[in-house]
């Protein structure tokens, strides 16, 4: 039986290592059970190696397109595997420093290797590899065991073969085509690949792509990754996959019509499912349903002595969420009074331009509130920075009722910085008018948000022309 613990997070992703950080700032006696490699899906898997990706086929495309720039075009030569090899590189990097195992245990923080079992309330057991088990007794426990990928049931799937984002960024000799789904992740995937010179198809079941967002907006994009060759397919369902003259064929309908398609690769990319398997919550009475562990809204199961953050609580499958909620979990473990996981996650899709969210969509306030909604809307082709540039295809749409922001949606560069200046308005129920106090930077993107809240402003000014003297 190891010592007594305050915590034990079990789980080292972007929840568990933040959450373990904290508390072991706290002077608290802080054990952390990984199954796998410290940094979890983020850095392994997920946001680092997706985005090192997509800035090797950023520089592609801007070498395409020089010559709209003035300067001459040329077609980029890819060495794909080299570009699969920065991927990996920018990972260890961060491996070997800010995600180190050594930084966490130097500041107190006790790591156990192994699968982790709730076996009370107040205990976890730790089993290796070679069947060794520890049994850690703690005051309270953090689950914070992430989520892994969807493999949806269609015919021969397994048998053809495919790849996830666990394994996509293991290989070393990239597909030169692949198939993908159309969520978050399919749809950044889809774009980088095009532009690396890796012929790509997207495939959508139902009308949209990004379904949480903003119609309007994704439109938009969905023009700007066909101009780009991008083939977006929806209204598709999948049955069957098989492997046919060296390719792999996926057969399905589009709308509602036979169709197939081919490529060297399938990447599925359908969503994520939590990982609750094999850590004893039934055995402990803690419930679960399919979106994970069921959580109260402070972030504890029925058990108090038990937390979950991250993926596996249902909330948010976001990085930044995950980290969010498991400090939140620390302050209501071991602050007096109680906090409440309810903030507006804002997040953001990765594509170029960036499509980022935060709060309700126009469909959702007008279901919430009925009356006193307006959309505030602009195009970034009146946006001065965009038009020098040249990228001047997106818009910002802000929600509010009776003023209030109660939504925020754009489509344009660094959309994912500027989302958390709404995203803030939105947490504070500021009213989209108060925005045009605040002074904006000129020329930026975000001088679109200045001017949508000058016209609020004025608005309300000319309510008021009756008082001028």
């Amino acid at each position: 039986m190891a010592p007594g613990y305050d915590l034990v997070i079990v789980g080292m992703g972007s929840g568990g290592m933040v959450a373990a950080e904290f508390a072991a700032g706290l002077d608290l006696r802080v054990a952390v059970v990984e199954r796998s490699r410290v940094g979890g899906d983020c850095l392994w898997t997920g946001c680092v190696p997706s985005k090192a990706l997509l800035a090797s086929a950023k520089v592609a495309h801007h070498m395409r397109t020089a010559d709209e720039f003035g300067i001459g075009s040329v077609e980029p030569v890819i060495d794909r595997a080299r570009v699969w090899e920065r991927i990996r590189a920018v990972r260890e990097a961060i491996a070997a420093s800010d995600d180190n195992p050594d930084r966490f245990q130097e500041a107190g923080v006790d790591i156990f290797y192994g699968a982790a079992r709730l076996t009370g309330p107040n205990e976890v057991a730790v089993t290796t590899d070679d069947g060794a088990v520890t049994r850690l007794e703690t005051r309270y426990v953090l689950l914070a065991t992430g989520s892994r990928p969807i493999v949806p049931p269609i015919e021969g799937l397994a048998e053809a073969g495919f790849v996830t984002s666990e394994t996509l960024f293991e290989l070393t000799d990239p597909p030169a085509s692949v198939n993908v789904g159309g969520g978050p992740v399919g749809v950044e995937m889809v774009q980088g690949f095009t532009r690396l010179g890796i012929a790509a198809t997207l495939l959508q079941k139902g009308p949209q792509i990004l379904r949480k967002d903003d119609p309007a907006l994704v439109d938009l994009l969905v023009a700007k990754l066909r101009g780009e060759g991008v083939d977006v397919r929806v209204d598709v369902t999948t049955t069957k996959a098989t492997v046919e003259d060296g390719q792999k064929v996926v057969y399905g309908t589009e709308n509602d019509r036979p169709a197939s398609w081919r490529a060297d690769e399938i990447l599925v990319a359908v969503g994520r499912a939590p990982n609750v398997e094999g850590l004893g919550l039934e055995d402990v009475g803690i419930a679960t349903h399919p979106r994970g562990v069921v959580v109260d809204n402070r972030g504890r199961t029925s058990v108090h002595s038990v937390y979950v953050c991250g993926d596996v609580a249902g909330r948010h499958m976001f990085t930044h969420s995950a980290a969010y909620e498991g400090v939140r979990a620390v302050r209501d473990i071991f602050f007096p009074g109680t906090g409440k996981v309810v903030a507006s996650v804002p997040w953001c899709t990765f594509t170029d331009p960036e499509l980022a969210h935060a709060g309700l969509t126009e469909a959702e306030a007008r279901t919430a509130y009925g009356s006193g909604v307006e959309v505030w809307h602009q195009e970034l082709a009146h946006n001065d920075r965009a038009r020098a540039d040249g990228v001047p295809e997106g818009a910002i749409m802000i929600v509010t009722h009776k003023n209030r922001i109660v939504g925020a949606h754009m489509l344009a560069p660094a959309a994912g910085e500027m989302i958390h200046e709404l995203a803030l308005a939105i947490e504070q129920d500021v009213k989209l008018s108060e925005l045009s106090q605040f002074v904006h930077v000129y020329p930026t993107i975000s001088t679109s948000i200045a001017q949508l809240a000058g016209e609020a402003a004025f608005g309300k000014a000319d309510k008021l022309r009756w008082l001028i003297r």
